[in-house]
């Protein structure tokens, strides 16, 4: 079954924008505190932003801080995250997915449920 798709990717010039969008047709997202993750080519998994289950409060890894912005629609059982003012550093794949028990961005391990949506920043 699957349980997380992601959208919104594609090509994009530096310094351009994109919205990703993370629809949940098996999972109960809901109920989860939510991250973005992202793996560039050739390098391991890296904690982008989290949100709790509200959206009252939202993290972001400082690289992104600033540019990024994570937000959850509760009617709609949809996560997103706008980036803004990309750079070819955030080419990568990003999935989204429940973020692990603890201190945002600290988990060394996320459980990924989907494909993942491919962003790549080139001009």
């Amino acid at each position: 079954e699957v349980q997380l798709v992601e959208s919104g990717g594609g090509l994009v010039q530096p310094g351009g924008p994109l919205r990703l969008t993370c629809e949940a047709p098996g999972f109960p997202i809901n109920h989860y505190v939510m991250a973005w993750v992202r793996q560039a080519p050739g390098k391991g998994l890296e904690w982008v932003s989290t949100i709790n289950k509200t959206g009252t409060y939202t993290y972001y890894a400082d690289s992104v801080k600033g540019r990024f912005t994570i937000s959850r629609d509760h009617a709609t059982s949809t996560l997103y995250l706008q980036m803004n003012s990309l750079k070819s550093e955030a080419t990568a794949t990003y999935n989204c997915t429940n973020a692990p028990p603890g201190p945002p961005g600290l988990a060394t391990h996320y459980e990924l449920r989907s494909q993942g949506t491919q962003v790549t920043v080139s001009s």
